[in-house]
C-alpha cells in the first residue's frame, strides 16, 4: 500500500478514485509519563513519554486509514493528512485520513 502526502505519485497513473478513507484512535495520558513529563518540562528538553504516545497513535490511526483502504480495493492512499482534537482532560484523538485510488502498478 503506497502512501503519499503528494496528490498524485510520479510515474503512476490515477486509475480509479475510491474515496475519502479515515482511521482515529483516542489516547489518554499515562500518570506515571504525566509526572515525569511535569518534571522534564521545568528544565527542558523532549517529553519522550509523549513523544512515544503520539507515534504510537500515529501508527495506530494509519493502520486503521490502511485497511478501510485496503477494503475498497485501494493500492495506494493520497494526501494523507493527520488531525488531532481534545476528547476529554487528558485525552486525545489521533485521526489520519486521505483519497483511497488505485494507481497503475
Amino acid at each position: 500500500m503506497l502512501l503519499s502526502n503528494m496528490e498524485s505519485i510520479p510515474g503512476k497513473e490515477i486509475l480509479e478514485c475510491l474515496g475519502l478513507v479515515s482511521g482515529s484512535t483516542v489516547r489518554a495520558k499515562h500518570l506515571g509519563r504525566d509526572m515525569v513529563a511535569s518534571l522534564k518540562n521545568m528544565v527542558g528538553g523532549e517529553l519522550k513519554g509523549y513523544t512515544e504516545l503520539l507515534q504510537e497513535a500515529r501508527e495506530e490511526a494509519l493502520r486503521r486509514m490502511q485497511k478501510e483502504a485496503e477494503l475498497r480495493g485501494a493500492n495506494a492512499v493520497l494526501n494523507v493528512r493527520f488531525s488531532t482534537s481534545s476528547v476529554a482532560q487528558g485525552a486525545a484523538e489521533l485521526f489520519a485520513y486521505g483519497t483511497a485510488v488505485r494507481v497503475s502498478a
